[in-house]
């Protein structure tokens, strides 16, 4: 399975892309949501990913999961922890949102 693709560096891609030819529609669509709901340079994303990766707890795909959504609150945490087999105490949940909000 490839590496998880954050949702800045979709938009980045794809901008690329248009610059040098015209993109198919569902190309054009998936531009438009990355270019809406990508909330970091993809610079910064990296960095964020990066820091995330470093916890026992975040594997890739869910630090591309937390750089997409940069969630505020546990709840949110926990939502996305939900299908994970994995629960997270409070300490835990702490330190994530401390990192998510060193790069809002």
């Amino acid at each position: 399975m490839p590496d998880p693709v954050p949702l800045s560096e979709v938009k980045r891609r794809l901008t690329d892309e248009a610059s040098r030819r015209t993109l198919p529609r569902e190309a054009m669509l998936a531009q438009g949501h990355s270019e809406t709901f990508a909330r970091l340079p993809p610079e910064e994303t990296t960095k964020l990913m990066t820091a995330l990766r470093e916890l026992s707890y975040v594997d890739a795909a869910m630090a591309v999961k937390l750089a997409d959504l940069m969630p505020q609150y546990t709840e949110e945490l926990r939502l996305l922890y939900s299908k994970e087999r994995l629960l997270l105490d409070e300490a835990q949940l702490a330190k994530l949102l401390e990192i998510l909000a060193q790069y809002r």
